[in-house]
Parts: structure tokens; sequence; C-alpha cells
């Protein structure tokens, strides 16, 4: 089921940091739909939330099901959690770095406490936040504040894919999510890009 993530990295700040937010993305790599990022700021009762979330990972090693599952209990246990956007427009006009961080400060500004301190993954990093923070190597599978954020970031997307798939139906996405599969790619090819595609990002045939 992949590694654990715990409360390692937050237990050591919380003394003067009660309030970590752990942020994650997802839809980095897709061809096609917004870029998410999730936010998450969990109590520092860390014995009953290992517990209650004891089934959380890695969003990218859990099955959607077991995502789907999970969001709640997260949304239930946290202090305050929040996913921001950033469209695929959004995406071309900035690129996708600033896309990202553009979508984690909607994130940040959407939650209901302002935290004092950012746990990211690793190309998460956040200069416009002017809080401090660290930024993780693998962080969605080290701390448990991230890998919330990450399920929440990953499961919120592919429901937004889901709807957009009927929106837009030559091309699958309720399938592949947005990503770029050789179907799906195919179907760029034969249909040309939709509002939602990432008109920057290469298509490879």
């Amino acid at each position: 089921m992949g590694v654990k993530p715990d409360l390692t990295h937050e237990s050591a700040l919380w003394t003067a940091y009660p309030l970590i937010a752990g942020l994650d993305e997802a839809g980095r790599g897709a061809l096609a739909g917004p870029v998410c990022v999730g936010a998450v700021i969990l109590p520092t009762n860390s014995a009953p939330l290992l517990q209650t979330l004891n089934g959380v990972r890695d969003s990218k090693q859990l099955t959607p099901r077991k995502r789907s599952a999970l969001a709640p209990l997260i949304r239930e246990s946290a202090l305050t959690s929040a996913v921001g956007f950033s469209s695929a427009a959004e995406i071309d006009s900035i690129g996708i770095v600033a896309a990202i961080r553009l979508a984690a400060v909607r994130a940040l500004q959407a939650l209901t406490f302002a935290p004092d301190y950012l746990l990211t993954d690793f190309r998460l990093d956040l200069p416009e936040a002017e809080l401090s923070q660290t930024a993780l190597v693998k962080g969605d599978q080290l701390s448990l504040t991230i890998a919330c954020a990450s399920i929440l970031a990953k499961t919120v997307r592919d429901e937004t894919m889901q709807n957009l798939s009927a929106e837009y139906p030559a091309y699958g996405l309720a399938k592949h999510k947005g990503y770029g599969t050789s179907f799906h790619r195919e179907k760029i090819i034969a249909s040309g890009f939709s509002p939602i595609h990432r008109k920057t990002f290469q298509i490879k045939k």
C-alpha cells in the first residue's frame, strides 16, 4: 500500500507553529483541465489523527475508490481545508509553475484559518506566501498533512474532469482525466483542441 506518512515533521514544528498547512498539487502534467492544489491544516492531536487517517497515503498510491472514501474523513478531521484551481488558459498564459503557485495561493486564501507555516511537496515552494515553509522531497509520502492535501487535490480534480467529460465528450476525459494517454492524444489530433486544453503543451504523436 506504499509508504505510510506520519506527523514527524509536523510534531517538530507545532510548538512554534500550531497552524501548519500542507500543500500538494494534482494535474501538473495533464494535457487538459485545470491544475489543482489542496491545502489542509490538521489539529495538533497527533494520536487520534494517526488512527482516524490510518489509510492516508500519497494519492498516487491509492485507488480512486479509496481516495473518495478518505476525502470526507480528511475534511472532517482537518481544522480547515480547501482546493485552489488554475485553468488551462491561465496555464497557457503564465506557465505551469506560476499557475500551480497561483492555485496554491487561492487554496490558502480559501482556508478558514490563515496558516503560520507551510509544508509542501518538493516542487511546490511558494515564495509569494511570505511564510516560513519547508518543501519536502517525496513530501506526500512522508507528511500526513501533505498526503491529505494530495488526496483532496486529486479527488476534486478527478470530479472536475468527470464533469468536463460530459461537456466535451469527444476526448474521453472521464477515462484519463486529461492526461496524455495515447487514446487522448489521438482524439486531440482528430478533433483539435477544446477550450479546456493546454495549447502550449506538446502533443506527442
